[in-house]
């Protein structure tokens, strides 16, 4: 069983950072799940992906509205992945998940994962 363990949300005043954890259980997870990503969803919105990297070489991907601001990265021998969050936004405001999948292609493109977080929620206050 897969599980994926988020941490490190919070309310944050606007301009402020925040840095999300992601920690993936399974000894044998990155052989078959060969990139982590982050999405999030504001109240009466859609999902809508923030960022992705492949565990192998840590390529990344990111969406427009946070290019410049956010970093995502891994810890390879912790299974972890971590989301910096600078320069944040009332309009960033939303509950983060963190999400496993076969590809980086499934999370950027077709915006599909193979597992999913809890969510941990995110408060920028103007």
């Amino acid at each position: 069983q897969v599980q994926l363990v988020e941490s490190g949300g919070g309310l944050v005043q606007a301009g402020g950072s925040l840095k999300l954890s992601c920690a993936a259980s399974g000894r044998t997870f990155r052989i078959y799940y060969m990139a982590m990503g982050w999405f999030r969803q504001a109240p009466g919105k859609e999902r809508e992906f923030v960022a992705a990297i492949s565990w192998s070489d840590g390529t990344t991907d990111y969406a427009n509205s946070v290019k410049g601001r956010f970093t995502i990265s891994r810890e390879n021998a912790k299974n972890t992945v971590y989301l910096q969050m600078n320069s944040l936004k009332p309009e960033d405001t939303a509950v983060y998940y963190c999400a496993a999948a076969t590809s980086r292609n499934s999370l950027v493109n077709s915006q599909e994962a193979d597992y999913w977080g809890q969510g941990t929620q995110v408060t920028v206050s103007s």
